[in-house]
């Protein structure tokens, strides 16, 4: 039986030394809720944060909300995103609410700083301050307004857990998740909109479904193909330059999808067949405990559960070599004075 308690994930050196040490869990589901693989315990119960933006997304396509405002894959792709701000990305954003009829005035996401440094200073050059169009989270506020507007209802309270565009939200990542309403976990996230809280295996189990949408509705399973196929072929728009989502989706080409979220949450999804002929959909949801603030640990846990799945050739892990899982630490000078190194070994149910 799974154990129930985090466990050591990834550790840091100096000289000869473990110097620390990130904890947490890890959960991996297929698509019938069947737990294949796990690390830790697996019902850690903890917030998706941006790991649930592709389902935040699901009612406004399902209900044909790109055929209805002529969305491109790309913008969809950008409605799933934490993008990084740059000149692109605002671009976007601005093609969609064009479409969409949906004003930078009306998103309630606030302003943070820029991600991505070339933008800064682009911006700087240019005397131009952050709006929220810039912010990472503007394509899904742009999404859920444009959702509100195509029903023609109110827009002032879109992140109200009584308007309609939230209840049909959290209906669907239920019925995704395979946790009740009234099981789910309200919290508000960092861009004010409602955020989820499941266990690890039910996120990993909504992962797998949104990869193999089989057991749903045609209009959910197109929805969930749309935008599996939208991000996985539009990754740069869900994340940008050098981020690890982004990379990892470009080297795969078609077989994952990645999405993280704050506070040390990723979630992943491997397609069908991508792992041999006939191999199922699965889905990957972990958390470090200690919110991972600098996100060193977290790409190189990801490449690691990848490996022990096989999921990743050498030369898909050849270019992704700069996020781990292995790495030498460097000083100031440039000196080599440690290295970080994944921590667990999976526990795994063959044939998974």
């Amino acid at each position: 039986m799974p154990k129930t308690d985090q466990l050591p994930l990834y550790e840091l050196t100096r000289g000869e030394l473990v110097e620390s040490i990130h904890f947490g869990s890890i959960a991996i589901s297929d698509n019938q809720g069947r737990l294949v693989g796990w690390y830790g315990d697996p019902n850690t119960r903890t917030f998706l944060r941006s790991s649930a933006k592709p389902f935040q997304a699901i009612p406004f396509i399902e209900q044909n909300g790109q055929a209805y405002f002529d969305l491109s894959l790309e913008e969809i792709a950008l409605i799933c995103a934490s993008h990084s701000g740059t000149d692109k990305h605002v671009a976007s954003i601005q093609a969609i609410q064009k479409k969409t009829g949906v004003s930078e005035l009306e998103l309630m996401c606030g302003t943070h700083p820029i991600h991505d440094k070339s933008t800064v200073e682009e911006m700087r050059e240019r005397g131009e301050e952050a709006t929220p169009n810039r912010h990472n989270c503007s394509g899904k506020h742009t999404g859920m307004l444009a959702f509100a507007h195509m029903h023609n209802w109110s827009t002032s309270d879109y992140l109200e857990l009584e308007h309609n565009v939230q209840v049909s939200i959290l209906r669907a990542f239920s019925e995704m998740s395979g946790v009740p309403v009234e099981n789910i976990i309200i919290g508000i996230d960092g861009c004010s909109a409602p955020n989820f809280a499941v266990p690890l295996h039910n996120a990993a189990l909504a992962f797998a479904r949104l990869c193999d949408p089989q057991d749903f509705s045609r209009e959910r399973a197109n929805a969930c193909r749309m935008i599996t196929s939208a991000m996985m072929g539009n990754a740069f728009m869900v994340g940008g330059p050098g981020m690890f989502d982004t990379q990892l989706m470009e080297v795969t080409s078609g077989q994952i999808v990645s999405k993280g979220g704050a506070e040390g949450y990723q979630a992943l999804g491997i397609m069908p067949g991508a792992l041999g002929a006939d191999s199922p959909a699965l889905g990957i949801a972990f958390k470090i405990s200690d919110g991972d603030l600098r996100s060193r640990a977290r790409p190189a846990i990801s490449i690691e559960i990848l490996r022990q799945l096989n999921a990743l050739t050498p030369e898909q892990e050849s270019k992704l070599s700069k996020f781990g899982p292995s790495r030498t630490l460097k000083n100031w000078r440039d000196l080599e004075i440690g290295d970080s190194n994944p921590a667990f070994k999976l526990n795994l149910i063959s044939p998974y």
